[in-house]
């Protein structure tokens, strides 16, 4: 993995796949190149590091004028980052010269015994990836046959095991791109006389806004006037036409030095897209038509499942149901939740949560509760998404394309519909009756106005960045709803800014965490639960004594002593059960400053990659 990107039409290939290439640097990744067809043939070039370093290479090499090509942003997975393991990779029994290129999304798994037996008939593998394999494969599959190379895709796909992206050209054809898939996403984007491939609509959005999803199992033979989609028994399948909705300028910073702070100034518009459609007159409201009252009164189990700030969102929303509706419910990591052999009944509800609703492990796990019974509701943002479309309800986000790698207005949103689908339970269920299912609707009705207050704690969490940035450890202490809270805190802080940051139920501090703290150590402290202000304090209190500094995020009624904190920031008034949608937003500004104050690449966190499809 990480990014793919195609073209095939009448204009120069190189400017388009370029800018494609730009367009997914938000996945993440440690290199890039591109195969496209020149006056000199099937040309690669392709670098370890940055698209601007790819760009360089090019030039060195005198340019490439072609109207049909492949480009690829790599994340490592096989093989160190470097010019030898970057795509594309070519195939050919010489493994430096060929005729046939691949870029690959995904693992192979199989990639050892295909490699082995390639060796066996010549091979000469140049890399160490796992995707070499594939080219070498189908080159293998190919030569001195008089078979298309779609049909050679599909019988070289049919032999491998794992998950997979492909974007593949052959000198058979230099103005054919062919492109298959399994478990992971790619599109086809329809132009005028041109077409697309790419992993992510957001590389084909500039050139059009139509396009195909492929589904597993799917190869498609894509050139300039024409797109065919083959299942994998060879067989024309006819597929719906998708028009993205949202505008180019949703995926630009629009002024912004990066997108995570345009995507953080986003939440209060972003969470309102969540909220105010699916309340109606006092009343929470599905557009899906699945989450019936008889299915809610049911369930006698809630599974949620997610990974990441998917998985805190998760934690917070476990809390909610529980508290509100007193039904069982469970926050599980997907990647545990798949292997663990989770107790699942018929009457079960699974909520399934992923931003870009391609999460490898969360896929997975959901398709382990669906087999087993239970009714699957998948909350994410990307519409058509695999999770989307394989889940038997769905909530959508809308919260618009995020592009910045650590999420801040999807978490946000994802709060936002947990909370919903808390009060549309516990209203069913007759923990609430009409007058409390109305409060606690205008209450979230308001959330997305009290969210833009709490962005006017720029300038104070941009003060406390330049004061402990240089921190080599901050721990963040929260109980219950604060607990789920800190740990997306210190999530965001650790992926942007690469300090080391640990999230610690505040109860758990006398066991053995508190051997940590040392003069000047910076504690985070979360206390917007009532019930919790004294044990909290008392928590304070413990590390400030032992030379803390600490900043204290509270609720609008806590009036207790704060003289001992460093910084105090208040939450407006709310029921106290959504104030994880508040607490977060300073500390969301704080990870952004602190990474910023030391330098770091805030959009493209060092290795990470934004849609995690691969376990």
């Amino acid at each position: 993995m990480c990014g793919i990107v195609g073209f095939t039409g009448q204009e120069n290939a190189l400017p388009i796949l370029l800018k494609g290439l730009y367009s997914l640097e938000y996945r993440g990744y440690d290199s890039a190149g591109i195969a496209a067809f020149t006056q000199k043939g099937l040309e690669v070039v392709k670098t370890r590091g940055r698209i601007a370093n790819l760009e360089e290479k090019i030039r060195e090499t005198g340019g490439l004028e072609a109207c049909c090509g492949i480009g690829h942003t790599r994340w490592a997975t096989h093989g160190e980052p470097s010019d030898r393991n970057s795509h594309p990779h070519l195939g050919g029994k010489d493994g430096k010269s060929g005729e046939i290129a691949v870029v690959h999304n995904g693992i192979i798994e199989n990639y050892l015994e295909l490699r082995e037996r390639l060796e066996a008939h010549g091979y000469v593998f140049q890399s160490d990836t796992d995707t070499e394999t594939v080219a070498h494969l189908i080159d293998y599959l190919h030569t001195g046959k008089k078979e298309d190379l779609g049909m050679t895709v599909l019988k070289a796909v049919g032999m491998l095991r794992g998950s997979y992206a492909l974007g593949v050209v052959s000198l058979d054809d230099p103005h054919e791109i062919v492109a298959a898939r399994r478990a992971n996403p790619l599109v086809i984007g329809l132009g005028e006389g041109e077409n697309l491939i790419a992993s992510d609509v957001t590389a084909i959005i500039s050139r059009t806004r139509k396009y195909l999803i492929l589904d597993d199992g799917e190869v498609a033979i894509v050139r300039p006037d024409s797109v065919k989609v083959m299942n994998e028994f060879g067989d024309t399948v006819e597929k719906e036409v998708q028009e993205v909705t949202w505008d180019l300028s949703a995926a630009e910073k629009g002024g912004y030095e990066h997108f995570m702070m345009k995507e953080i100034m986003e939440q209060p518009q972003a969470v309102a897209n969540t909220l105010h459609p699916r309340i109606q007159d006092g009343h929470v409201v599905f557009e899906d038509q699945g989450l019936t009252d008889e299915r809610l009164k049911k369930a006698q189990h809630i599974h949620i499942i997610g990974c990441g700030s998917a998985l805190h969102a998760g934690m917070v929303g476990r809390s909610v149901i529980e508290e509100l509706c007193r039904v069982r419910c469970q926050a599980s990591v997907a990647s545990e939740f798949r292997y663990e052999n989770p107790i699942i009944e018929p009457d079960d509800i699974c909520l399934v949560i992923s931003q870009s609703g391609e999460t490898a492990d969360t896929l997975a796990a959901m398709r382990l509760a669906k087999a087993a019974g239970a009714y699957t509701v998948a909350i994410v943002n990307v519409v058509s998404s695999t999770i989307a479309r394989e889940a038997d309800g769905v909530l959508y986000l809308w919260a618009g394309p995020e592009i910045a790698v650590a999420t801040t207005k999807a978490y946000s949103a994802q709060l936002g519909a947990l909370y919903l689908f808390a009060i549309k339970l516990a209203r069913v269920r007759g923990m609430l009756n009409a007058d409390e299912e109305k409060t606690l609707c205008e209450a979230l009705y308001k959330i997305p106005e009290q969210i833009g207050e709490m962005l006017q704690s720029k300038s104070q969490m941009q003060y406390i960045a330049t004061r402990y940035a240089n921190r080599s450890s901050i721990f963040f202490l929260g109980r219950g709803l604060d607990y789920a809270a800190a740990m997306e805190a210190s999530l965001k802080l650790k992926e942007v800014s690469y300090i080391h940051s640990e999230a610690y139920a505040a109860g758990e501090l006398k066991h053995g965490t508190i051997s940590l703290i040392e003069e000047g150590t910076l504690v985070v402290a979360l206390a917007t639960q009532p019930a919790l202000h004294e044990k909290t304090i008392s928590n304070i209190r413990e590390v400030v004594s032992r030379g803390a500094e600490v900043v204290l995020v509270t609720s609008a009624d806590f009036d207790g002593d704060t003289s001992y904190c460093s910084h105090v920031v208040r939450l407006p008034a709310l029921p106290h059960a959504f104030s994880p949608s508040l607490s977060i937003i300073p500390l969301q500004l704080l990870a952004y400053y602190i990474a910023v104050e030391r330098s770091c690449d805030v959009d493209k966190p060092r290795n990470l990659a934004k849609s995690v499809t691969v376990e």
